[in-house]
């Protein structure tokens, strides 16, 4: 049986995928040959199609077209499904691995055979740098000290509701690129997802449609194992996503139905009150956004009052002003204080 299945949805931005392909094939082939790749090409009119297909020379890769684009959330199901391994790795068509990812994930997977979820850490890299290079981009040419998405260091197991933690993950296991699950209780838990809400192709409209594999983790993995990996063996570029007008709405408004999710599948009170207080720390500052730029934002998609009265009780709900004061005197300041 396959162990790992690495996933990529992908739609429209071929440039990407081919240096994520690039990244992958570098990677040794006796590694290679334990692991296959599923894309879901959401009914991509550039070359998508010709780069899988020169890809498929280096790498096992199984590819399938929408005739019709299913929107974000159906495509995320649909690569899922379309895998075979024992777990299944869901990365952004942008994310680079690095050239030992795959034996060190394989090596995780054998090593914690109780794990159900593993959180494996990630590295910042701007596109800029990415396309200032010759293309594909050779992970050779990857910068030393890139940033960790998450600053935790200590790696081993802990129960899933664990990882509920900003000292862990800032955005509560929203960043999908983060995990390498057990796809089979993957499988089984996707009814718990909305259909109405997926079948919405309005970009993060609700819950389901903006998180919905955090849905699934969340009934799935609750009472699971989890191993927090803290080496970053896969890079995250800054800079290529589409959606970043609405990063307000995600921060302030879905992070905190999150969280709602995880106090319902077990988290404990005060790391609730905890996570989600911290999760309001720009909550002015992101209504504002959201109002001012009402037409990209999602704005249409909440109620600003209801969003208030659910959070009056948080104290960031009102500290996230003079948190956001404080960062402009520091800007106009050149950091100075």
């Amino acid at each position: 049986m396959i162990k790992l299945s690495i996933c990529i949805p992908t739609y429209n931005r071929s440039k990407h995928l081919k240096n994520c392909l690039a990244s992958i094939a570098a990677n040794d082939s006796q590694y290679l040959n334990q692991v296959d790749i599923c894309i879901s090409d959401n009914g991509s009119t550039d070359d998508t199609e010709k780069v899988v297909q020169e890809a498929k020379q280096f790498l096992r890769i199984k590819y399938q077209k929408n005739e019709t684009n299913l929107g974000i959330p159906r495509n995320f199901l649909k690569v899922v499904n379309m895998a075979e391994g024992e777990f299944a790795w869901l990365i952004g068509d942008d994310d680079l691995l690095f050239p030992y990812t795959i034996q060190r994930v394989l090596e995780l997977i054998q090593s914690q055979s109780s794990v159900d979820y593993f959180y494996i850490n990630s590295a910042h890299l701007t596109t800029e740098y990415v396309f200032a290079f010759p293309q594909p981009f050779n992970t050779k040419d990857l910068p030393e000290n890139m940033q960790a998405f998450s600053p935790y260091n200590k790696p081993g197991v802990m129960p899933f509701l664990d990882l509920i933690d900003p000292k862990i993950s800032f955005d509560f296991l929203g960043g999908m690129f983060l995990a390498v699950f057990r796809r089979e209780l993957w499988l089984k838990n996707q009814h718990h997802l909305d259909r109405s809400a997926i079948e919405d192709k309005r970009t993060f409209s609700h819950f389901d449609n903006t998180f919905p594999h955090i849905k699934i983790f969340a009934h799935a993995f609750a009472k699971s194992k989890a191993y927090f990996e803290p080496t970053p063996l896969s890079i995250c570029l800054t800079g290529a996503r589409e959606w970043s007008p609405m990063y307000p709405l995600i921060h302030s408004v879905r992070l905190v139905e999150a969280l709602e999710l995880y106090r319902s599948r077990g988290l404990k009170l005060w790391a609730y009150l905890s996570c989600r207080n911290y999760a309001l720390n720009n909550f002015i500052s992101d209504m504002g956004a959201m109002y001012f730029y009402r037409e990209k934002s999602g704005f249409k998609y909440i109620n600003p009052l209801a969003e208030f009265a659910k959070n009056m009780f948080y104290p960031n709900t009102y500290l996230s002003l003079f948190y956001f004061l404080f960062r402009k005197l520091k800007s106009l300041l050149g950091f100075k204080i």
